[in-house]
């Protein structure tokens, strides 16, 4: 059985910013994490340089051409599709697979490909600009409105210095990627357009396909979907089905929020993975900062059912705050027992964010980011923790399992122990009964705070193998009486495993006792 475990990562903060920082050492790194997927994260060319972009490299969600790469990402810019079709060997040479953003509801406001292969009709390219709306056009505009950015954005790259960019003209101004106005606010999507999708088959369908089909022919194993709620359901069944005809071995994984609608795209749209945002991220979350019960672990895992094996489970993405910034945990150790819970409680894939394993922070002011609690994705950027990360890698001085050896890489003492509990947890869940094993929650016939502490078996029947696993998401030491119920020792096919036990958990940890 294959577990998904993916790892995000934004080449541009990585190294020198190049695929060429991508090698042996990097992957080998990587497998011993256990990871099985790099997502690639910002690949496609978007814009820069524009008055429109958000900081000084721009958005990896504002693609200006999706047939093309970024050319910084490339030592020799005019060889930057050659070096990244390299990057996808060496990730497969490795035994990993890729993962690129397919971003279907908008494009950057200058979408224009000057990569695409012959024949190719760029978006746009055959609108009827002089109406609001028509099935036939793939943006929607404002006839006799000229575009407007917000105010307050030219200051800003002033106080940033970043040099003066052209002004920029739309007339008429198209709809903005999350937004209907010719004049997006600050905290819109406003360095965007959003693509006219209908919900019937039109051009616009089939321009999209094609650059699905152009970088699975690269060979892509997978599509990070973006904000797919934003397009009609009826295009990604079309185009998920087109090109696995042809690429069966693709998979598409969808960022979806409606946790109503996970069924509908995974049953009938045919989506492979969805991000599990909705109740589990936001429920650890909660817990973890104290202001939510370890309860509603259970309703979450009740509501999905059988389905939660295809929920990709993550603590950080681009999106969300890091666990150890101000503005969440305060630091990476606090969040091991939603790490356990995370990785251990059932089959599902797991994503982790790049630098999340050390505890990197976001702490930084970053630019256009901001000092926010988030890596940015903005700027360019050298993230001292990446860095020193890179050296530990460099040296293999993660393979021996070594404090010391981490630490005279450069880690600090913190930063050394939570990587190696990182890389044990994600080691174990590779391995029975977490891998294919059943999961037993043990929560609802406990004695202990239940608001602070979760527990769970998982069992693999059919070799009678019992693992004991208590998170405790609390700030204090707990030593508890823990109940193994006669239908527990039934379910796992294991009468002699002990009616009660006494654990002892760490702060913001889990243990675990193979039983």
């Amino acid at each position: 059985m294959e577990k998904y475990t993916i790892y995000q990562v934004l080449p541009r903060l990585w190294g020198k910013g190049k695929f060429s920082d991508w090698d042996k050492d990097a992957f080998d790194y990587l497998k011993g994490m256990g990871v099985s997927h790099i997502w690639y994260t910002g690949v496609l060319r978007h814009a820069r340089g524009k008055a429109f972009v958000k900081g000084e490299p721009g958005s990896p969600y504002a693609i200006t051409d999706y047939y093309d790469v970024n050319p910084y990402l490339a030592d020799e810019e005019n060889d930057r599709m050659s070096e990244f079709e390299e990057l996808i060997h060496r990730t497969h040479e490795a035994g990993l697979k890729v993962i690129l953003d397919f971003v279907p509801n908008h494009v950057a406001r200058d979408y224009h490909s000057y990569c695409a292969p012959e024949g190719v009709r760029d978006l746009g390219a055959d609108d009827d600009t002089s109406v609001h709306w028509r099935q036939e056009n793939d943006f929607f505009y404002y006839p006799g409105i000229p575009f407007k950015l917000p105010e307050g954005i030219d200051e800003w790259r002033k106080q940033a210095k970043l040099p003066t960019p052209e002004p920029y003209e739309e007339n008429p101004a198209k709809a903005s990627g999350n937004c209907f106005t010719p004049h997006p606010s600050k905290d819109d999507w406003y360095e965007t357009v959003r693509l006219n999708y209908c919900t019937f088959h039109t051009e616009t369908w089939d321009k999209m396909l094609d650059i699905v089909r152009f970088w699975a022919a690269k060979g892509v194993d997978g599509f990070r979907c973006d904000m797919v709620e934003l397009v009609p359901p009826p295009f990604f069944k079309w185009m998920i089905a087109a090109v696995k005809k042809d690429f069966p071995q693709v998979s598409f994984i969808a960022e979806v929020y409606e946790r109503e609608c996970y069924r509908m795209y995974l049953e009938d749209i045919g989506f492979d993975l969805l991000y599990h945002k909705t109740g589990f991220y936001d429920t650890l979350r909660t817990i973890t900062e104290g202001r939510g019960s370890a309860t509603a672990l259970t309703a979450d895992w009740q509501c999905v059912g059988n389905i939660q094996d295809r929920l990709l489970n993550f603590l950080e993405n681009h999106d969300e705050q890091r666990v150890a910034s101000d503005f969440y945990a305060g630091n990476g150790r606090r969040g091991l027992a939603a790490l356990g819970f995370s990785l251990l409680f059932n089959r599902a894939p797991f994503m982790l964010y790049f630098g999340q394993e050390i505890g990197e922070r976001g702490m930084e002011t970053e630019g256009f980011s901001g000092r926010d609690g988030r890596t940015t994705i903005f700027d360019f950027w050298s993230i001292d923790s990446i860095q020193r990360l890179q050296a530990v890698i460099q040296r293999h001085a993660w393979e021996n399992g070594s404090i010391n050896e981490l630490c005279e890489a450069g880690l600090s003492v913190r930063e050394a122990e939570l990587l190696l509990r990182y890389r044990q947890t994600m080691s174990l869940a590779l391995t029975e009964p977490f891998l294919s094993g059943d999961n037993y929650d043990l929560n609802w016939c406990q004695d202990f705070n239940r608001d602070e502490l979760f527990a769970f078996l998982r069992c693999l029947r059919s070799e009678s193998q019992v693992s004991l696993l208590v998170c405790n998401f609390s700030d204090r030491r707990q030593n508890v009486t823990l109940r193994i119920p006669e239908d527990a020792r039934a379910y796992c096919h294991r009468p002699d495993l002990p009616e009660t036990l006494r654990v002892e958990i760490p702060p913001f940890d889990y243990i675990l006792l193979p039983l």
